[in-house]
């Protein structure tokens, strides 16, 4: 037990996904604390800039398994790679995104290995725990921490006993950071007849039909955000006109999107993105605390609402205390009036 294990995604354009970097960026922070390496897992048919992409995030060892029948990603030849590699390398912390595999994947597992996993976490530390009972301290335990009944509570989740200590984090949550641009670590190629089985490839893919994304709300620098005190999807439509000016991207909180003022890609918070802009416009949003986990690193935020004792504005950099309808308006004359 002597590392932490990160599953890494490959995306359909071949490079390792954005959440596997932010996961390997705070993996890297445990391994230090914990003084293990850090280790990759990629399961792919191949994989652009790998070695060069991975190790300035401080990986120490990239588990590399390359097989054509590897991608795109099928549950039973993957779970069979996952399981038996840390079976062989028992890490104490093993690591995967939030996404439609990561939710596919990491339960299988910590079901076939009889240890704990909790699901989309905002934090991860390291921590120490003493049994009440018995007065045993646990050492070195993955604080896994998130929000729970609904926001109301953040829950700090244990597993004392069972390893590894697993747990699958949204993208976006944890902040992706280089850790040494010259960093080398060591390149371990896995042979996929080792780990699975010929008929673990019981499926066969005839062909794929991907829509791209038309919303990439994630990397906005600036993004106006409607709340449910828009009051209508015709009155959403003045936060399109603002974005446009000020070249941001508009989100939603999950009241709006509930309401059809706007669409679920365009959702911030707990059961949507986790976005960190330059500038964060929230207009008529209350500000409740599934909302906040989702954009409150944000590097600015001005808040514009009629109420001032909404949530929202605690976290605000700017408050405006007024209707949203009066105040956009007048934003957006300036910005025509003062924008080349």
């Amino acid at each position: 037990m002597d590392n932490v294990l990160v599953y890494c995604e490959v995306t359909e354009e071949k490079t390792i996904a954005e959440v596997s970097l932010e996961l390997l960026s705070k993996g890297r922070k445990l391994a230090n604390e914990l003084k293990v390496k850090l280790e990759a897992v990629v399961i792919s048919d191949e994989v652009n800039l790998l070695e060069e992409t991975l190790y300035p995030y401080g990986v120490d060892i990239i588990n590399y398994c390359r097989d054509e029948r590897l991608f795109p990603y099928q549950t039973i030849p993957h779970f069979a790679i996952v399981t038996k590699l840390i079976e062989e390398e028992k890490p104490q912390i093993a690591l995967f995104g939030a996404t439609s595999i990561g939710r596919d994947l990491a339960p299988r597992v910590a079901s076939y290995l009889r240890t704990g996993l909790t699901a989309d976490c905002t934090t991860l530390e390291i921590g120490s725990h003493i049994e009440n009972k018995t007065k045993k301290e646990y050492k070195d335990l993955l604080y896994q921490i998130r929000p729970a009944f609904g926001g109301n509570i953040i829950a700090t989740i244990i597993n004392p006993d069972n390893r590894p200590q697993m747990a699958t984090v949204r993208e976006g949550v944890m902040k992706k950071e280089i850790f040494d641009k010259s960093y080398k670590g060591t390149l371990k190629n896995i042979v996929a007849s080792s780990y699975v089985k010929a008929e673990d490839f019981c499926l066969k893919i005839i062909s794929r039909q991907i829509e791209a994304q038309k919303i990439n709300i994630k990397g906005a620098q600036i993004i106006v955000c409607g709340g449910y005190g828009m009051k209508s999807r015709e009155n959403f439509q003045i936060l399109y006109q603002l974005a446009e000016i000020i070249q941001g991207e508009v989100g939603a909180t999950r009241a709006a999107v509930d309401a059809s003022m706007a669409e679920h890609e365009r959702q911030i918070g707990q059961t949507g993105v986790t976005v960190r802009p330059k500038l964060y416009i929230a207009c008529g949003v209350s500000g409740a605390v599934q909302h906040r986990a989702g954009m409150q690193e944000s590097s600015k935020i001005i808040s514009i609402n009629i109420d001032p004792k909404a949530p929202i504005n605690s976290i605000a950099d700017y408050t405006i205390i007024g209707d949203v309808m009066e105040i956009v308006p007048k934003m957006i004359q300036y910005y025509k009036s003062n924008t080349k």
